[in-house]
């Protein structure tokens, strides 16, 4: 995947939802407006999201460094700034434990290779501030994390954060959900639409229910809106 179109309530949301989405930073891509968010009462976006095409630009032989405006990057330099590390993983971790002494916590990241990349394992107290409502923090900091060892990297590098088990926990608990509407879905022979999530949790719906002989499974809306449809074949 080279190219994806995203939307967002504003514009920087949906850039950097295609920069998740692509696993890279903002460096690394070429960005165009499709649609500008609308303004709703008092001047508030939400009444049009925002649409924008995020494409990765070649890989040039020799790079020179740009001058970039003020995002979640230079706020990680700030962040990087005096960090003695070697290598991308290094340098991610590091990135993390910063991070987290920030908020008071003092932690341990246990880095694990794994086929589709890294898996970082964060270990110590009060996780959940980590975590957060649903593992919405542990994934805004996978995406930053993926920006750091990436910005330290030749080749496009893949890191997975986890803690406290929280990845398989929430996927038993995403499939577990699954199988729960579908059986619903089965009794009242309506379609069973889910609250919005983000594609790897939708993947893990889709996942389960793939092989179900009376059920089929759909995502519709756009992003962060988008939903997994649960219907009958």
């Amino acid at each position: 995947m080279t190219t994806v179109i995203t939307s967002g309530k504003t514009v920087e949301d949906a850039v950097n939802q295609g920069l998740a989405e692509l696993g890279v930073s903002r460096d690394k891509v070429e960005i165009q407006v499709l649609e500008q968010p609308s303004k709703g009462f008092l001047g508030l976006f939400g009444v049009k999201a925002a649409k924008v095409e995020v494409k990765l630009l070649p890989v040039p032989e020799a790079v020179s460094q740009p001058i970039k405006p003020a995002t979640p990057e230079t706020e990680i330099d700030a962040l990087l700034e005096g960090v003695a590390v070697h290598n991308p993983y290094e340098e991610a971790a590091a990135f993390l434990k910063e991070v987290a002494a920030g908020m008071g916590l003092d932690v341990e990241v246990h880095i694990k290779k794994h086929r589709d990349g890294h898996i970082f394992n964060i270990s110590g107290e009060d996780l959940g501030m980590i975590i957060g409502r649903r593992g919405q923090t542990l994934d805004a900091l996978q995406y930053l994390t993926n920006i750091v060892a990436n910005r330290y990297s030749e080749s496009f590098v893949r890191i997975v954060l986890d803690a406290e088990n929280f990845r398989q926990r929430r996927r038993k608990t995403l499939e577990d959900l699954a199988e729960r509407l579908a059986g619903q879905a089965i009794r009242t022979g309506k379609e069973v639409v889910l609250e919005p999530m983000p594609p790897l949790e939708r993947k893990v719906i889709h996942a389960k229910l793939q092989n179900h002989p009376q059920i089929k499974t759909l995502s519709k809306g756009e992003e962060p809106n988008r939903r997994v449809v649960i219907t009958l074949k």
